[in-house]
């Protein structure tokens, strides 16, 4: 049964050690369907439409599927919304503002996402192309390097869910000063980093244009994406990224730095937002 934390389940497990086996109960993150349905006017009535399913775990639902809108260049604004609501645990309806456009084409995608690839749902993958809407300022803002490197033990602080199923990856918010803004854990990255976007957007604080990312894993192609659309200027991930996340990241003028871990970090992309401890912060 679940726990009174709802995205945590207790299961039945076998411990194998070399020495010998026990049975107890173990601490399991939830994995379940979350369906996001649109509401919408036309010719003067509301319409309601499925948009998409993906696997998450439970919990800031309505700003997963805010990011997500965002994420898929449906809405750019808070004004854009006029609500958003969930019906069910596993329902999520958002409704569009009178004045919202819908690209149907662009829109063309299955109608399941997985929790460990949105883009694999994509029919094309020049649908993910998506231009940014937030003009990103080089140099800002600035960076001490010593900053980066308190990063991933500040983020690993807040992984609460983390630290008791070791199942949940994390996107973490943090100021130009290291001090951390907000973090978001889900099964799904792309899930975590749409919570944490959507979380903004509702709070009227996009574009994010003086913030930093850190991702819990790798940087992918995708998450690349979603912090352009939210004018975030700086992604840093404990992991690698892949080839065409720092393609992405050098075409939209994002600073993107991986393997972020052990008082070390490679740096992919810069565009001058990165100082040394001696030069003094602009």
């Amino acid at each position: 049964m679940p726990s009174s934390h709802s995205s945590v389940v207790e299961l039945p497990v076998t411990f194998v050690s070399q020495q010998e086996r026990t049975q107890d109960d173990d601490e399991v993150c939830i994995e379940e369907p979350l369906e996001i349905r649109l509401a919408f006017i036309s010719d003067g009535q509301v319409f309601e439409k499925p948009l998409a399913v993906t696997m998450r775990t439970p919990g800031s639902d309505r700003d997963l599927a805010t990011g997500f809108l965002l994420s898929e260049g449906i809405i750019y604004a808070r004004a854009d919304l006029s609500s958003i609501e969930q019906l069910r645990r596993n329902v999520v309806v958002a409704t569009l503002a009178p004045h919202a456009q819908i690209d149907w084409p662009k829109l063309q995608r299955h109608s399941y996402v997985s929790s460990s690839c949105g883009v694999c749902g994509k029919r094309s993958i020049a649908a993910v192309f998506q231009t940014g809407v937030h003009r990103l300022t080089e140099g800002t803002p600035r960076l001490r390097s010593e900053l980066i490197h308190h990063l991933s033990n500040t983020q690993r602080r807040q992984q609460t869910t983390f630290h008791r199923t070791g199942g949940l990856h994390a996107a973490a918010l943090f100021d130009p000063e290291g001090r951390l803004v907000a973090n978001f854990e889900d099964v799904g990255r792309h899930n975590a980093l749409d919570k944490l976007i959507g979380r903004q957007l509702l709070e009227n604080r996009l574009p994010l244009n003086d913030k930093l990312l850190l991702l819990s894993g790798r940087a992918c192609f995708e998450l690349i994406q979603k912090a352009s659309m939210a004018g975030i200027p700086v992604v840093a991930s404990v992991g690698a990224p892949t080839s065409l996340a720092v393609s992405l990241a050098r075409d939209m003028g994002i600073t993107l730095l991986g393997f972020v871990r052990d008082s070390r970090f490679n740096i992919y992309s810069d565009f001058g937002r990165l100082i040394e401890g001696t030069e003094e912060s602009e």
